[in-house]
């Protein structure tokens, strides 16, 4: 099974991937609105051999659902008709902060950091919905 993990963001949209096992930043694509957004994804998808797609959804820190995640919302229904693939979402509260530790960490010059967050962003939101898929079975 080949997952995609998506950080969906207006300007800037990362892309995962993992065979089940392992996250890996893919890329981080630029788009311009909604439909180029669902547009690019879905070439990406199809490119990445994807079978299952996991959304991250940007809730309040309180649990609830603003307009970001209303907005993801529309992004993964348009983009489950454009690639006939449902989409599950997964709370990426503070992936963007996580990511940009681990950069950090890394030492990574402040140019890099802009084109790596989304990615990495989306790596980590796919890396926590396989890890919630493991700790389900157990």
């Amino acid at each position: 099974m080949v997952y995609i993990g998506i950080d969906f963001g207006d300007k800037r949209v990362g892309v995962a991937r993992s065979d089940g096992v392992l996250a890996t930043a893919v890329c981080t694509v630029k788009v311009n609105g909604l439909a180029d957004a669902v547009k690019k994804c879905s070439e990406k998808i199809k490119e990445l051999g994807g079978e299952t797609v996991v959304i991250g959804l940007p809730k309040n820190m309180d649990s609830t659902e603003g307009f970001r995640a209303e907005r993801t919302r529309r992004f993964g229904a348009a983009l489950a008709e454009s690639t006939g693939i449902e989409p599950s979402y997964f709370d990426e509260r503070l992936t963007t902060v996580r990511a940009y530790s681990f950069m950090n960490d890394a030492d990574l010059a402040p140019g890099r950091k802009k084109g790596m967050v989304d990615a990495l962003s989306a790596e980590i939101i796919l890396q926590d919905y396989l890890d919630s898929l493991k700790n389900a079975q157990k």
